[in-house]
């Protein structure tokens, strides 16, 4: 009896929808009007395989059942019946096609962005996104958020207790409700994948190519999705994390955007302070830098070079800016930067780690590109 309770109360809790809900059994159902469509039509197809697993395993249970040997029955013994044929292959036919008519027009419209009302390109980095708003004139790097890489060597407990665990950027995405988007994905090294689930976008990145995808968003809130494309050896560092809001708190956030750019181009025409490029600095290279170099210095080489004792940190400070800028070899280029923000970098890279190089202001780095 106590086996029989434990079994029922296994196959409820198993049947339990909070239960589904948490191992995440099922599609996501979405936030899009496109997302709404896939939810539906894998849904419909679901429950058609549904339907043809009870109509076929019924009938061969039933047979199994009802002709068995023991009770004397004989296998019927026929080819070659027009009747039968012509079933099992007019039936097939009929459910592919009341398939493939909505699918179709799913992916037509999935295909469709000439309703966009405004774009968003998406540039794949080694290990970060870049996110740019051509129309308004935005443009950011989108790196994992410090509280995820401060415990990544730490403690199980210490992940566990992190908040959004590898989830959680430092800048997030921002997009209006009820607005048309196209999102133009791209990429800068290697093949990423642009994936939000409660939009029902997954795009690969290329290098040399521009994919699109679109989505109107019916729901204000924050969304997270990850790069599904095997990328690197920090392709698990790479979270998307969007904020929806409303149109009025969009223009808000854009204006200030906005203010905050001319500030920074402001910013680079001053000449700055070691100290204050030292303290940006370290802050810039602990967010972009510090996964291949480590936050000491000490590098992983002989791939990622240490920045301890480095030939170019300690060398000339154009070879230093010119690599920062550009990139080489396994290093990708960092021109998405501000002048103020490679200044700083660069500047620390140079002094800090017991290097004993020279000081780069922004305009040394606004000569360079």
């Amino acid at each position: 009896m106590k086996k029989l309770t434990t079994l029922l109360s296994a196959i409820v809790a198993m049947m339990s929808t909070n239960v589904f809900a948490e191992y995440g059994l099922n599609m996501t159902e979405g936030v899009t009007s496109i997302s709404h469509d896939i939810y539906d039509l894998h849904m419909m197809v679901f429950w058609v395989s549904v339907v043809i697993a009870i109509v076929v395993f019924g009938a061969m249970f039933y047979s199994l059942f009802a002709h068995r040997k023991s009770k004397g029955a004989v296998a019927a013994n026929f080819h070659e019946s027009t009747k039968a044929e012509l079933i099992w292959t007019i039936v097939p036919i009929f459910i592919l096609i009341g398939m493939a008519i909505p699918a179709s027009k799913v992916l037509i419209d999935l295909e469709d962005t000439t309703k966009a009302e405004m774009s968003v390109k998406i540039t794949g980095h080694q290990w970060k996104w870049q996110y740019d708003y051509p129309e308004e004139g935005i443009s950011f790097l989108s790196n994992l958020a410090q509280s995820s890489r401060d415990v990544v060597t730490g403690t199980d407990a210490e992940r566990e207790a992190a908040e959004h665990y590898l989830l959680s950027v430092d800048k997030h995405l921002v997009l209006p409700v009820d607005t048309s988007i196209r999102f133009l994905i791209t990429s800068n090294d290697v093949i990423h994948n642009w994936w939000v689930p409660d939009f029902g976008v997954k795009q690969d990145a290329n290098p040399g190519f521009i994919n699109d995808a679109w989505a109107k968003i019916d729901k204000i809130g924050t969304y997270r999705g990850q790069c599904a494309e095997l990328c690197g050896k920090d392709h698990g560092f790479m979270p998307i994390v969007v904020d929806v809001v409303s149109k009025a708190d969009y223009k808000k956030w854009v204006a200030e955007q906005q203010a905050a750019a001319k500030a920074a181009i402001a910013s680079a025409t001053q000449t700055w302070s070691k100290a204050d490029l030292m303290a940006k600095g370290k802050a810039v290279y602990n967010t972009n830098c510090a996964s291949c170099h480590k936050a000491d210095g000490s590098g992983l080489p002989p791939v990622f070079p240490a920045m301890k004792g480095s030939a170019i940190a300690n060398g000339p400070a154009s070879v230093h800016t010119n690599i920062v800028l550009n990139g080489k070899a396994a290093m990708p280029q960092f021109k998405a930067l501000g002048d103020s923000d490679l200044a700083a970098v660069i500047t620390y890279e140079r002094n800090a780690f017991g290097n004993t190089g020279s000081v780069v202001q922004p305009s040394d780095v606004k000569s360079a590109r």
